[in-house]
C-alpha cells in the first residue's frame, strides 16, 4: 500500500520535536482527510522549525471533526474542506477568525488499467459500473452532489463513504470501478489508481479553511501562520492544492 495512504489509516498521527515543553508546546490538529499527506509534510516542517513543539493530527471527514470540536474534543487547530464545516464551529464559538488557505477540485479515480473503461463522467451512469462517492454530509460528498445536480448525472453509487480517503481505499482495493475524489487524492495514491479528469467548466471547487480554537495556545496560532506562510503554501502546491 502506498505510504501516503498508510498514513491516512494510522490515526491519530503524532509528530514530536526533540524536546518538549509540556502541554503548552503540544498542539492537536483536526484536519480534513484530503489534507492527510500535505499536512503530514507541513507538520514535519513545522516541527523542524519549532523543535520544542509536538504536533498531533486527527484526519477524518470535516463534518465529523466539527462535531467533535463542538462536543469538547481537545483540539487546537481545525482545517476544514469547506466553509460550511468551519461555520459549524464558528457558530458555537469553538473557533474564530477562520481563513481560507487552499482550494481543491474533483476527479474520478479508477483502478490501474481502468477495467471498466471509464472515459468521462457520463460513464458513471452506466448500471454496469460500480461507483462509490462520499456521503453528502462531508465536503467531498457535498461537492459531488453539486456536480451531479449541475450535470444531471444519473448516478446510483454502491456506497456512501464517510470521507474521501475511504472512497479512494475502495477503488485501490478494486472494490469499485470508479470513485469521485479530489484531484489531490489521485497524487497521494500514486500508481495504485488512475485518474479520469472532470472538465473545469463543470467541475466543483472546494475552499479549505483553517482556524485555531478559542482555547488554543500560542503554538496553535503559530501553526496556522505556518500553513498560511510561504513554506506551508509551497508544500500544499506540491500536493496539487491551489491558492484560494
Amino acid at each position: 500500500m502506498n505510504k501516503a495512504v498508510v498514513a491516512a489509516l494510522a490515526l491519530p498521527l503524532a509528530l514530536t520535536g526533540c524536546a518538549g515543553k509540556g502541554n503548552d508546546a503540544t498542539i492537536t490538529v483536526s484536519a480534513a482527510a484530503s489534507l492527510t499527506d500535505a499536512f503530514t509534510e507541513i507538520g514535519e516542517a513545522f516541527v523542524q522549525a519549532n523543535p520544542d513543539t509536538d504536533v498531533r493530527f486527527n484526519f477524518a471527514g470535516s463534518s465529523a471533526l466539527a462535531e467533535q470540536i463542538n462536543a469538547g474534543a481537545p483540539v487546537d487547530v481545525f482545517a476544514a474542506a469547506s466553509p460550511a464545516a468551519m461555520q459549524v464551529t464558528t457558530d458555537t464559538g469553538s473557533t474564530s477568525n477562520p481563513l481560507t488557505f487552499a482550494t481543491n477540485s474533483l476527479a474520478i479515480a479508477v483502478p490501474p488499467g481502468n477495467p471498466a473503461n471509464i472515459g468521462d463522467l457520463s460513464d458513471l451512469s452506466n448500471p454496469a459500473v460500480t461507483s462509490v462517492i462520499c456521503d453528502e454530509r462531508v465536503p467531498c460528498g457535498a461537492a459531488t452532489e453539486e456536480l451531479i445536480a449541475a450535470t444531471g448525472l444519473a448516478l446510483t453509487p454502491a456506497s456512501l463513504e464517510p470521507d474521501v480517503r475511504a472512497v479512494l481505499a475502495k477503488v485501490m482495493a478494486d472494490e469499485a470501478d470508479a470513485g469521485i475524489v479530489y484531484r489531490t487524492d489521485i497524487l497521494a495514491a500514486g500508481d495504485q489508481v488512475q485518474s479520469v479528469a472532470i472538465p473545469d467548466d463543470i467541475n466543483v471547487r472546494n475552499d479549505y479553511w483553517i482556524a485555531a480554537t478559542t482555547e488554543a495556545n500560542d503554538a496553535a496560532r503559530e501553526f496556522v501562520d505556518f500553513v498560511l506562510g510561504e513554506q506551508g503554501q509551497a508544500i500544499l502546491r506540491s500536493w496539487r492544492f491551489t491558492r484560494p
